[in-house]
């Protein structure tokens, strides 16, 4: 008896120096939702990966991915995904793959950016009037490429008709869920995130966890100084300790945040992990004093202080509200 057709075809495109965990978690759910237990036989979903010459395309890690298909003709796919990867490297995509999206979109497949595959769709000029997802620590480099365009960079995926966007990482995973309940069913994209350890498909609108989008900056040093203070958050850093992790001295730190964010790096270091206190109280059952120990106040009177002057209310008020709301 010959197999069903496939419900869902995808052929991916890989640039220069992709992220390897977006394309694999995206893979990854098809994989799983193309067949019965997990066997792994393509058969409800098929995916091949795209290359005008058999060279394997580097990931930003070194795993190097063989194409397996030429390019030719975008309407046997249901989708083209394009998985970006690191920010300078994306202008190397050869013109044939350039050329091939066009020719998709002209032939109304739908477009998927994933990453900063999104970048190199709008460089192809395919995201004009679209609302596109980029990830908020590509936030500032897509602004500074894309005069006059204001990505979304609060949540993890958006579907904007024809186009689809990710932020990359976790959320190609809830990208491709997305897909697979849209064209095989609930139960099959259920089952993918399940085996991948993953609790729920997430939508769209869910928030991406990360810095807060206010202090996003061009600024290297500050941009430096707001990564180190996320990576210090259980214990955070004093503002000349950090300066002297930076290699600065701490007058010329605080005039960079005075003049890039409007704030000092105390308050924007409390945001930070207040920022985080919100998202776990949101995704998790953890309580407020093990949140105030893994975002860095002294304890949990600290933070539900804190946080009350904030949002006007206390850490478990706020979560109530939150789960009565969804």
């Amino acid at each position: 008896m010959p197999s069903p057709a496939p419900r869902l075809r995808i052929g991916f495109i890989l640039a220069p120096r992709f992220t390897l965990c977006a394309f694999a978690n995206f893979v990854d759910v098809l994989r799983l939702a193309a067949d019965e237990g997990d066997r792994s036989r393509p058969i409800l979903c098929q995916w091949r990966v795209l290359s005008p010459g058999p060279d394997p395309v580097p990931s930003s890690c070194g795993v190097r991915v063989s194409p397996e298909e030429p390019l030719g003709d975008p309407k046997r796919f249901d989708y083209v995904v394009v998985v970006g990867g690191l920010v300078d490297e994306i202008e190397r995509l050869h013109p044939d793959h350039t050329a091939f999206l066009r020719r998709a979109a002209e032939a109304g497949v739908p477009l998927v950016g994933v990453c900063t595959g999104t970048f190199i769709l709008h460089r192809a000029g395919l995201m004009n009037g679209y609302k596109a997802c980029v990830s908020w620590f590509h936030h500032e480099d897509f602004l500074h490429e894309f005069d006059g365009l204001v990505p979304v960079s609060d949540q993890i995926f958006v579907v904007d008709r024809d186009r689809l966007s990710c932020s990359g990482g976790a959320s190609s995973a809830h990208l491709a869920a997305f897909l697979v309940d849209r064209h095989i069913g609930p139960a099959a994209a259920r089952k993918s995130l399940a085996i991948m350890i993953i609790d729920e498909a997430m939508g769209a609108e869910r928030p991406q966890p990360g810095l807060p989008l206010e202090l996003t900056t061009p600024d290297p040093l500050v941009k430096r100084a707001l990564l180190a203070m996320q990576q210090s958050m259980e214990a955070p850093l004093g503002v000349t300790d950090l300066a002297t992790r930076l290699g600065v001295g701490r007058r010329r730190l605080e005039r960079h945040f005075a003049d890039a964010l409007g704030v000092t790096p105390r308050e924007a270091d409390r945001r930070i992990r207040l920022a985080q206190a919100r998202h776990l109280l949101a995704r998790t059952d953890r309580s407020v004093a093990r949140i105030a120990a893994e975002t860095g106040f002294c304890d949990a009177s600290h933070l539900i202080r804190t946080f009350r002057e904030a949002e006007g209310t206390t850490p478990e008020a706020w979560r109530a509200a939150r789960r009565t709301m969804s």
